[in-house]
């Protein structure tokens, strides 16, 4: 997400790091390479004009030329200026104070809009809504069939025309959807539009149909933020031609460049509601323009990175990992269950990417991500009988041999699984007995004296 990006405009800075005091001709170098750095990444060029343009005029004040960390100064203005380009706030849904709720989802085919109808009803539903999903695409082959399906795994019942009594008429199905929602004491309806190939006329009157009928509260466009620009362009046609309140971009954790979403608040003056960052249901995230422009520029995002680690981890296994640590009995049954719970909160190299730092570490080689790894010790641990696991001091050479054969694995790799456990626990050890000091508030530091 962001890398190319991410990468052209740490090399931009660097430049200016170690410099005492920065010159205008340093600031212009800088922004060049910036300015290049945003074109490449397929960010609309108005849009980069203006924001270079912006930086310039705020870096060359009296705040970074007298500085004494100038570098540091101009990065901190990039930062504020990325994420008011992005829209600043975090732009929730506009619940209704009578429901239900209407959302009307709309966009391209392809775009990925019936998967994200599942996405966002689970989302809303973990947060204490009761959503219903209304199938509303009659034309796309088996596209009432996969809401269906969607449906399932998120937990949201699906409103289809059969099952609704009407016509297959989308605008007929969606008004009868609401009235159903209602008569069910549902508090939020999702519609699930019909899309085309490309823009047309006809699809944008049903649509123009469907919003005076429906009186949604929330018109969400989700377009695909691999297509850069060209998602630009379709949420400028689509809000001008039916007038949408928000946008949801679809396929961002592709996105290497990530124009799109650097662009689309600009130029439609709408907020990016909600990003999607992967495949499965639960992998559509709140768009948060200042965590965003602290990843883009390899400040890390620890905010989001908590907020993962509440919905995955399992806060009674947490408790229990904790009273177990605390008795020294920490085993290798713990070890590759933490090791589960962290591959649940999604990619390694994604959760590393929050972390601030890490960026500069990846860089120059000195942190190597490989999610093949945790599969292969997962395995070797799963090859130990329940005797070795709680007990790893009893394997032997001709034990380490067998659970290498039967994980399919080296003994050197055995080894070394058993040689990280080791150091974990002898870590995990020494935070658990800083927490019990700071628990008592027997700690001291010296230098605090």
């Amino acid at each position: 997400m962001f890398e190319n990006l991410s990468n052209r405009l740490q090399e931009a800075f660097a430049r200016l790091r170690g410099k005492g005091r920065l010159r205008e001709a340093d600031i212009d170098a800088a922004l060049k390479e910036v300015r290049m750095a945003l074109l490449e990444a397929d960010v609309n060029f108005k849009v980069a004009k203006s924001f270079v343009a912006s930086v310039r005029e705020r870096a060359l004040g009296q705040e970074v030329l007298k500085s004494l960390t100038p570098a540091q100064q101009v990065i901190k203005i990039v930062n504020e200026e990325l994420t008011r380009l992005m829209g600043e706030e975090a732009v929730g849904i506009s619940f209704s104070p009578s429901p239900p709720t209407v959302i009307l989802l709309v966009g391209l085919q392809g775009s990925g809009k019936t998967t994200t109808a599942g996405k966002l009803a689970k989302l809303l539903r973990e947060e204490g809504r009761s959503p219903v999903l209304v199938a509303a695409d009659v034309y796309r082959p088996a596209a009432v069939d996969q809401l269906r399906r969607v449906g399932d795994l998120a937990g949201v019942p699906v409103l289809t025309a059969a099952e609704l009594g009407v016509k297959a008429d989308p605008v007929r199905i969606a008004r009868a959807g609401i009235e159903a929602a209602k008569r069910s004491g549902r508090d939020l309806v999702i519609i699930d539009s019909a899309g085309r190939l490309h823009i047309d006329d006809s699809m944008m009157d049903e649509l123009r149909r469907m919003k005076a009928e429906t009186s949604p509260h929330e018109v969400l466009l989700v377009v695909d933020a691999m297509t850069g620009q060209e998602a630009v362009n379709i949420a400028k046609t689509f809000d001008q031609r039916l007038g949408v309140s928000g946008v949801i971009l679809t396929k961002l954790d592709g996105d290497a460049r990530g124009g799109a979403a650097l662009s689309v608040r600009a130029v439609t003056e709408k907020p990016i509601k909600f990003v999607g960052v992967g495949e499965k249901l639960g992998d559509l995230q709140p768009f948060h323009p200042s965590r965003m422009s602290s990843r883009i520029l390899g400040m890390g995002d620890v905010l989001t990175l908590i907020e993962r680690a509440e919905r995955s981890i399992d806060q009674k296994k947490a408790q229990e990992l904790r009273e177990r640590l605390r008795s020294d009995q920490f085993t290798l049954e713990d070890f590759v269950d933490q090791l589960r719970q962290i591959r649940k909160m999604g990619p390694l190299e994604e959760l590393l990417s929050m972390i601030p730092g890490t960026a500069k570490l990846k860089k120059v080689g000195a942190l190597q991500v490989d999610e093949r790894e945790l599969v292969k010790i997962e395995a070797i641990i799963n090859s130990m009988t329940r005797e070795e696991r709680v007990n790893p001091a009893i394997i032997d050479g001709s034990r380490r041999k067998r659970i290498a054969r039967g994980s399919g694995t080296r003994v050197q790799d055995v080894n070394r699984v058993l040689k990280q456990f080791q150091q974990t626990r002898k870590l995990m050890k020494q935070l658990s007995g800083v927490e019990r000091q700071l628990t008592k508030g027997n700690l001291r530091f010296p230098f605090l004296q």
